[in-house]
């Protein structure tokens, strides 16, 4: 954990030296612009109506009460990315600083940087032969409003092609730890009316200034259907959506090994299956045509055939998982049709990760409820406890709700119905969106539907809610004080403890901080408190017992 970092910028240093040997391809990539002269590039000025509305011809950008950005974008594929990109120009340019400062933090070295931009160059080489030429216009006309701040990592255009694997290359460079999501769906007698629901958290996480700006996007393209997804700005592919058909998309990341190379983001697959698909054999079809680069679940729930399943991605396999005789569907982060019975990579990572708890839990939440409602569901995603209700802290990695989100959502795909979660994570209110209302008239001045919205959770304003943001920042600070080998007072190591106390990771930092500085006892003591907690994976348990071993060592025991 205190590793990954390091390790990090290591692999990150060892691949760039392979670049300079084998840069072989980069150049046609580097100066690949996609045709756009078959497109209409005529758009309307953007009008200001107030700091939270701004209008484009039939588009328009609203932020709502609950702090999300509501979008609604029409046109052909330059004229959706030029819109979109104008209308949110200053949400597009805070949201590229928020990530882009990732980098700086993992790697502060500027000649580590330097070779970190060579290897992206040469890593992303084949990425533009993987997205078809209708998204990469639409990058493009996006890319027109991009930050001049980052010329110097790459092109405006080719900076935010790449930016588009950042969720592919996230999970797969596991040290990163950007992702860990849970989804479930429930039809026939169990759901309240028959009918399929689906629930979701997407655990991406990069920084809570990336997650503050959080856009329902409404997009009426001049080809396929019309969709909506839950987006951020600079980005066109899906993480979660649904379509006028009431086909549904989410992904979750599965177990993959370092990708030499970049090929298609998942995201846009997943925007391409949502936007061209209206059913389950079509969104496989899709799938199977496309070369991904990591491996990943995709979670496709479908009105028309009322039941969900999960087509599960990697370079060199491909499944579909349907479950028989039952009435729900659970998916974390390994993969469970036939075709990765054998996978070693996975069947690692189910015995190793937090996956199999989380799906095990979700299982046990799904038994506790007859008849699945909207209601349920988001109470299912807000969960933050382990298995049989036990504290395992706030923050596990073992907890549907990580308290990290992104954002929760539910689906009911039969009457067109969306519930998206509003900040801090999935504790703010669910707000209700009706497809069939906002493709209808896309110009109200809300596009959300308030009297279906689900309240606000009111842990968000208890005393351990409190703690636990107070945990977050005094976290970073500890971490930045070991890294930077500096005194941090006993009364502060005393303090992150106390705050979340039944998590432990809190344990193991001030054991870390005591052992570098030579105090063993103290460390010990802090490591096998941590041992008496919910640790999160078998490598950080390894990690606990590898120090008290080296502690009995050095103290003789």
């Amino acid at each position: 954990m205190l590793l990954k970092k390091v390790q990090t910028v290591r692999w990150f240093y060892l691949l760039s030296v392979l670049f300079l040997v084998t840069s072989c391809g980069v150049s046609k990539s580097l100066h690949d612009v996609p045709d756009v002269s078959a497109y209409s590039a005529d758009i309307p000025e953007r009008e200001k109506i107030s700091d939270s509305t701004f209008t484009l011809g039939n588009s328009h950008l609203t932020k709502n009460k609950q702090g999300l950005w509501e979008l609604y974008v029409a046109g052909n594929p330059l004229e959706i990315g030029l819109k979109t990109g104008r209308l949110t120009q200053e949400l597009f340019k805070k949201q590229e600083a928020a990530f882009l400062s990732k980098v700086d933090e993992l790697v502060p070295s500027k000649t580590r940087q330097y070779f970190l931009r060579q290897l992206l160059a040469w890593y992303n080489r084949k990425m533009y032969l993987n997205i078809p030429e209708e998204y990469k216009a639409e990058i493009y006309g996006l890319s027109r409003y991009a930050s001049d701040d980052y010329d110097h990592l790459a092109s405006n255009y080719l900076r935010i092609l790449y930016l588009h694997g950042a969720h592919d290359i996230g999970h797969a460079f596991q040290d990163l730890a950007l992702v860990g999501c849970t989804s479930f769906a429930a039809w026939g007698e169990k759901s309240e009316d028959g009918s399929l629901i689906i629930g979701r958290n997407f655990d991406f996480y990069a920084g809570d200034d990336f997650a503050k700006d959080k856009i329902i996007a409404f997009v009426n393209p001049t080809e396929g259907h019309n969709f909506m997804s839950v987006t951020w700005a600079g980005m066109i592919g899906v993480v979660s959506g649904m379509n006028e058909h009431g086909l549904t998309v989410t992904i979750n990341a599965g177990k993959s090994k370092i990708p030499l190379v970049a090929k298609t983001p998942v995201s846009i697959l997943t925007r391409e299956i949502l936007q061209y698909a209206s059913t389950i054999e079509e969104a496989i079809a899709i799938a199977k045509k496309r070369q991904v680069f990591v491996s990943e679940s995709i979670f496709v729930g479908s009105a028309k055939e009322k039941k969900a399943i999960t087509i599960e991605v990697s370079p060199k396999n491909f499944g579909v998982y349907e479950v028989r005789n039952s009435n729900q569907l659970i998916c974390a982060n390994h993969f469970q049709s036939e075709a990765y019975a054998d996978d070693e990579n996975n069947s690692k990572h189910i015995l190793e990760s937090h996956s199999q708890y989380r799906y095990e839990r979700m299982q046990e939440l799904l038994g506790q409820h007859q008849k699945i409602t909207p209601q349920i569901a988001v109470d299912i995603l807000r969960n933050k406890k382990g298995l049989n209700g036990k504290d395992i802290g706030y923050g596990n990695e073992k907890a549907l709700n990580q308290l990290l989100a992104h954002h929760g959502i539910v689906f009911k795909p039969e009457q067109r119905l969306v519930w998206v979660s509003s900040s801090p994570y999935q504790l703010g209110e669910f707000v209700a969106y009706d497809l069939n209302e906002v493709f209808h008239n896309p110009t109200k001045k809300s596009l959300s539907n308030a009297q279906l919205n689900i309240e606000k959770d009111d842990f968000q304003f208890t005393h351990a809610y409190r703690d636990y943001e107070a945990y977050r920042i005094l976290r970073r600070e500890v971490l930045s004080s070991i890294s930077d080998d500096e005194h941090v007072e006993p009364s502060t190591l005393s303090e992150l403890k106390n705050l979340n106390q039944n998590y432990w990771e809190a344990y193991y930092i001030v054991g870390t901080y005591y052992y570098e500085k030579g105090y063993y006892t103290a460390a010990l003591n802090a490591f096998e408190k941590a041992k008496t907690k919910e640790i999160t994976t078998v490598p950080d348990k390894e990690r606990v017992d590898g120090y008290i071993k080296k502690i009995k060592r050095k103290l003789e025991l």
